[in-house]
């Protein structure tokens, strides 16, 4: 027998998800000496031992981790230098050094713990906060690493006899379970009115009492693990409605939680990969197709939309009140239209006081807000929407590593930023919309958040070309002396290159709202020669008005009457359209007369706006009470089998191929006038936009030979858009890219920024440097 001391080093997620007791455990089945050790770096494990029982110490290490590990890199060393260990330990974790470990996202609650709670001779029954190693919170309750109970908001509970035992026990399921708690030492709930006058003081009976008022049509403010939901009866029609009138949320859909597959399943179509996801650890929001048969779903819970997101419960209060309550529930995000979601308590019962009835809250701190996070299939594969609960703030591994930190700092749409050191680029979860002072104030805390949990300290910082956008000025008023300016669609493209692990150079595709251009005009529908240290703008859509700048976007008419005009001249007002019937004369008029004068009218080639003023001409949309909510019903009536599509003419301006659409809008104002059915004329628009992007990829590889398409922007979360242009370009051969780890909105614009201010430092790209 030949003894050898094995030395490893582990980095990646193997903190709070059961790596020490897992090596202790597997080492002491091998019969191995020595100790594993937490730092603020990673894990390292020292063992002595025979050669063959080491060697098969490892391999099933790597081979078999806990089921919540992610192993990123490691180093080892196998000498003969034995210190004479004699016996095993798990020692106390080390603060310290250089922070480099890789903090878990939020965990649903595992199968274990679910047995336990429904057990009555479990010391835990019914316990709202019960969890494990392989479950439970993480992220929003760490404030610092090496990830410890002192590091987390549960330092606040003193561990009683049983739990200290368990939490010390290297051989208990809960052994240094952080949150570990039970209903002698742990967390408590409580059940308040609007006032703050205490409902229920009995914890066996708040859940009940709960579960009641939901029945009665009641809203209830439920703190979870990243935040305040507002809960309501989804099958209960009045109670849906009144929360939208009280959240000032008209149409917008609303998630819905479920206690279980089977009850999904009634309202939704649930193909296998939905299903995995649903049930995965990570529990995000699944938009998935309406199973139109069931109506007993609340009209308001998703008007106008043909799919529904859907959730089980992540926690054990959800599955406890799912299972008392005996249906499904609105679980919207605790916040007012357009405002961060609450997680301080006294914060929720000051901004939710308007809208809910009651609050059911506890008092475990949340350290870090986090919203759901929102997902779909596509092809067979993830296609995030949200990135956020679940997900964040694990990181995405890129190809190429950088030395000096960077911070990206998103866009101001469905904000994230980024910091990007190493081969990690850790993007955030989500912010929101950087409208306002509470989503700004969340966007920099998330940020000190973020720098301290990973020892970050950026030398970079990038930023978005628009100078008004609040992450922008935020960017140039840093300290942060190394400023990269960039261009939004560029970075749209880096960011679905990233996502894709490519090199070298693609034919980009985005299709968005608007995003500031180089020539200082809004742009929304380019195609582009682009990599990470430079693009070239070939084709885009022909510029246009955008009358009344930004209220154009929530009044799709403007543009319908822009295009209209561009298109038919003063003649359009001879058209029987329904818009004429429907907006008052002398409105459309000072319309025409701001774009004559080009007061507020800034040039745009939006492929977004474009998609609002075929939804206005159509009389599906005039008005719009969320963000692309014109274009999405576009997308919700359209006859899918419809295989025709308009005419388009390409001409050249500036060196620039440009798509001009005016033929487009005459047939389609002609099959209106016709009586063609709008789900015919949505089929032949979509598939005429799938040829407009054919066309321009195509034109572009002649130039170039490029066979690589790469597809992002906001638009192209409309899976019938992304379906008909994907499928074509396949079909002419080309490779076509999408987005699968971060969203192709701006949410994944951080992304983008961030590698290309990181191949910056190569030298490939000019930066703006400020002093």
């Amino acid at each position: 027998m030949t003894t050898k001391h094995l030395k490893l080093f582990i980095q990646g997620i193997v903190q709070g998800v059961g790596f020490r007791p897992h090596v202790y455990n597997l080492a002491a089945s091998y019969g191995l000496h020595g100790y594993v050790l937490n730092d603020s770096r990673g894990v390292t494990i020292e063992l002595e031992g025979d050669e063959r029982k080491l060697a098969a110490f490892r391999d099933s290490l790597f081979n078999y981790p806990p089921r919540l590990a992610d192993i990123q890199s490691f180093s080892e060393e196998l000498t003969e230098n034995i210190a004479g260990y004699q016996e095993l330990v798990i020692e106390k974790s080390k603060d310290g050094g250089e922070k480099a470990v890789l903090v878990s996202p939020d965990v649903s609650i595992c199968g274990d713990c679910i047995r336990e709670m429904n057990d009555p001779a479990d010391p835990r029954h019914r316990y709202p906060f019960i969890n494990c190693t392989n479950c439970g919170p993480r992220f929003t309750i760490i404030k610092d690493v090496p990830y410890d109970r002192h590091n987390t908001s549960m330092s606040l509970f003193a561990l009683c006899t049983m739990c200290k035992g368990q939490y010390e026990d290297p051989s208990d399921r809960r052994f240094h379970a952080q949150p570990v708690a039970c209903p002698v030492c742990g967390p408590r709930l409580f059940l308040l009115d609007r006032n703050k006058n205490e409902i229920c003081k009995n914890q066996d009976e708040i859940i009940d009492k709960t579960a009641d008022l939901l029945k009665k049509g009641k809203i209830i403010a439920i703190k979870g693990l990243g935040g305040y939901h507002l809960a309501v009866d989804a099958q209960n029609e009045e109670a849906v409605s009144m929360l939208r009138k009280r959240k000032y949320r008209e149409d917008k859909p609303f998630a819905v939680m479920a206690p279980d597959i089977e009850t999904i399943k009634k309202f939704c179509r649930v193909n296998e990969e939905e299903k995995k996801i649903l049930t995965s650890f990570r529990s995000p929001i699944v938009l998935l197709e309406r199973n139109v048969e069931n109506k007993t779903l609340s009209p308001s819970v998703a008007p106008g939309n043909n799919y529904i997101g859907m959730m089980l419960p992540y926690t054990p209060l959800h599955y406890l009140l799912l299972a008392s309550f005996g249906g499904i529930l609105v679980m919207t995000s605790g916040n007012v239209s357009e405002e961060p979601i609450c997680y301080r308590d006294n914060e929720a019962m000051e901004r939710l006081r308007e809208i809910a009835d009651y609050f059911l809250i506890h008092n475990r701190p949340i350290h870090i807000r986090c919203d759901d996070t929102v997902t779909r299939v596509f092809a067979g594969y993830e296609y995030p929407i949200r990135r956020s609960r679940g997900y964040a703030p694990f990181p995405i591994i890129l190809k190429n590593a950088v030395k000096v930190p960077i911070l990206a700092v998103g866009a101001e749409l469905k904000n994230t930023f980024c910091l990007y050191r190493n081969n990690w680029a850790f993007v955030s979860h989500h912010i929101g919309d950087l409208e306002n002072a509470p989503t700004l104030a969340s966007f920099e805390e998330g940020i000190e958040h973020y720098k301290k949990l990973f020892d970050i300290k950026p030398e970079i910082i990038a930023y978005d070309a628009h100078p008004r956008y609040l992450s922008t000025q935020y960017a140039l008023k840093s300290n942060i002396k190394e400023k990269v300016k960039v261009q939004h669609h560029h970075a749209h493209v880096a960011s679905v290159m990233a996502d894709n692990s490519l090199d070298g150079k693609v034919i980009g595709v985005a299709l968005d709202g608007v995003g500031y251009g180089d020539d200082g005009k809004l742009w929304g529908f380019e195609i582009m020669v682009a990599g990470y240290s430079s693009f070239k703008r070939v084709m885009h859509l022909k510029y246009i008005g955008l009358p009344g700048g930004e209220k154009a976007i929530k009044e799709p008419w403007r543009m319908a009457v822009a295009y209209l005009y561009q298109a038919f001249g003063d003649n359009l007002f001879s058209l029987p359209l329904p818009l004429f019937r429907q907006i008052e004369g002398k409105k459309i008029k000072f319309i025409i007369n701001m774009i004559d004068k080009k007061i507020s009218c800034p040039e745009i080639s939006s492929a977004g706006r474009l998609f609002d003023a075929v939804s206005s001409i159509t009389g599906l949309r005039h008005f719009c009470n969320f963000e692309a909510q014109a274009a999405i019903l576009l997308e919700m009536i359209a006859d899918k089998s419809e295989t025709g599509f308009y005419d388009f003419d390409i001409t050249k301006k500036n060196g620039l191929q440009v798509i001009n659409p005016e033929k487009t809008l005459r047939q389609i104002v002609n099959d209106v006038i016709a009586g063609i059915r709008p789900s015919v004329i949505s089929g032949k628009f979509h598939n005429t936009v799938a040829e407009m992007v054919l066309y321009g990829v195509g034109e572009v590889s002649k130039e170039t030979g490029l066979k690589r398409a790469a597809l992002s922007g906001g638009v192209f979360q409309n899976f019938l858009l992304l379906e008909k242009t994907k499928t074509r370009l396949e079909k002419a051969g080309f490779g076509v890219f999408i987005h699968r780890r971060v969203p192709t909105n701006d949410g994944g614009i951080s992304l983008g920024q961030a590698v290309i201010a990181g191949n910056g430092l190569l030298g490939k790209i000019n930066k703006e440097h400020i002093s």
